[in-house]
């Protein structure tokens, strides 16, 4: 059988393409793209992903792409789409596996002097006192049912209440580090199993925890707001919802399989299966997705103390004297019911983001006070090897992509292909020649994430900030890469 044949694109604007309606596109597809990436999805099927989610009830403007595009489940990674409360639909795969995968940036005010020569001993502390790796098992001890139940609903404010943070970490969270509309009822047993002990893990793949110095500021007075300045030590975490949001995903998609044809939703591929969002299983779907969210708000919540208390015990630092305190925490993987100005004005539409990252503008209440003047920050990190980014929300971003970003630097390689172009390589040898500490539980994983296997994210950040929606306030050096 012959590959479909990709969508045209033709360019809008200076960083803007359109996939025209063809057939039953219900709107038209717009990607976000320099001519550089704009060359690299040309013909590539991730196009036909971004024209397939066109066709699903009650999508509204377009079927958005940003710039890290690449092939996912049904939705393209990087992927948004907004639909209306009245017709449209919720999909798990415009959530994707790894529920509320998300990014969180830990400011300090230590500098590259206070840890000078000892980057080693820090990457080997971190590296053992934060489970990592497959199949890891969490610093808090298994969880009973009404402790699971306790964390689904409350998030990270769970984890502060149990001793591990701050109150002030929850209003620098996304959501308060808890969705609204719970109901651990509609979690399967299999994946309250599978939750019950990986809280506190860093898990595999593409996640990880780094540690960073700010090299570059870009915007002073947004800077200042975000309490963070050149020559800072940083540290990101990167993960998600584990296994517990990843079986919540598995679950949905064979209850939406069937609710597709219940309701009669004609789809152009199956990996889309959904449901409307006003249905038993569309809002059942949404309570145990809110659930899966919180517990990853929680994970990152007690990885940042995990971290944090690591690396000042390995430095015999005072917390006053390090003064960690968290600057943002984004989630990348979402659907959420959000009010948006449309053509017919003001909607509250149900906004999947998958591999994309909510960039809220100046003024909007869901935007943490201290930020609310400037927009909220968006954290962009990068492959291990180059730099990550930290921007800020505009008024543009809510005109054009529903308040949406990139996510991340965006795979031009497979894991497979990675492996295949790594071979004979030593990527911890080549990332030491380039000044940064690896710890990996094995070569399999650095070379699958090895910096070839991206897009260059200072391209990817450039496109947005070109376009307007979420330009640069500081850039971040990596020192120290911990993966699993």
């Amino acid at each position: 059988m012959s590959k479909p044949t990709a969508p045209n694109l033709i360019r809008v604007g200076e960083v803007e393409w359109e996939i025209p309606r063809t057939g039953s596109m219900r709107v038209p597809g717009r990607v976000y793209a320099n001519e550089k990436i704009a060359s690299t999805v040309r013909g590539d099927p991730v196009l036909k992903q971004v024209a397939n989610v066109a066709h699903l009830p009650g999508i509204v403007d377009h079927s958005l792409a940003m710039p890290d595009i690449h092939l996912g489940y049904g939705f393209p990674i990087g992927g948004v789409g907004a639909f209306t409360m009245e017709e449209g639909v919720i999909s798990p795969g415009g959530v994707g596996y790894d529920i509320n995968c998300g990014v969180r940036l830990i400011g300090s005010d230590l500098t590259k002097a206070d840890i000078h020569g000892r980057l080693h001993g820090l990457a080997d502390a971190l590296f053992r006192d934060v489970p990592s790796g497959v199949g890891s098992h969490g610093a808090i001890s298994r969880l009973s049912d009404k402790q699971l139940d306790r964390l689904l609903v409350r998030g990270a404010a769970w984890v502060v209440e149990n001793g591990y943070g701050e109150a002030l970490d929850l209003e620098k969270t996304e959501e308060g580090g808890a969705m609204g509309g719970t109901d651990p009822e509609a979690v399967s047993n299999r994946a309250r199993t599978r939750g019950t002990d990986q809280v506190g893990t860093l898990g595999s793949g593409n996640h990880f925890l780094e540690i960073q110095v700010v090299d570059k500021v870009y915007h002073e007075k947004t800077a200042a707001a975000y309490d963070i300045a050149e020559g800072q030590i940083a540290l990101m975490i990167h993960c998600g919802s584990r296994g517990f949001g990843y079986q919540i995903c598995d679950d949905y998609l064979q209850l939406m399989a069937q609710a597709t044809t219940r309701y009669g939703i004609d789809l152009p591929d199956r990996q889309l299966a959904c449901s409307p969002v006003n249905s038993p299983e569309g809002q059942r779907y949404l309570s145990a997705m809110a659930c899966a969210a919180n517990y990853a708000w929680a994970n990152r919540q007690m990885i940042q103390h995990l971290a944090t208390a690591s690396i000042m015990r390995a430095l015999a630092a005072e917390p006053r004297t390090a003064r960690f305190r968290l600057i943002y925490d984004v989630a990348h993987n979402i659907a959420k019911i959000e009010s948006h100005m449309t053509d017919t004005g003001e909607q509250r539409l149900c906004v999947h983001r998958k591999g994309a990252t909510r960039a809220f503008g100046p003024g909007r209440r869901e935007v943490p006070k201290a930020y609310r003047e400037v927009g909220q920050p968006v954290i962009v990190p990068g492959d291990m090897g180059s730099a990550s980014f930290l921007c800020r929300g505009t008024a543009k971003a809510m005109e054009k992509t529903f308040g949406s970003t990139c996510h991340g630097a965006g795979r031009v390689l497979s894991r497979k292909g990675a492996i295949k172009k790594a071979k004979g390589r030593s990527i911890a040898r080549e990332m030491a020649q380039a000044g940064i500490v690896v710890r990996s539980r094995g070569k399999r994983t650095l070379q699958e994430e090895m910096p070839e296997a991206y897009k260059d994210v200072e391209d990817v950040v450039g496109v947005m900030d070109t376009a307007g929606i979420s330009p640069p306030v500081a850039r971040l050096r990596p020192l120290a890469v911990v993966k699993g």
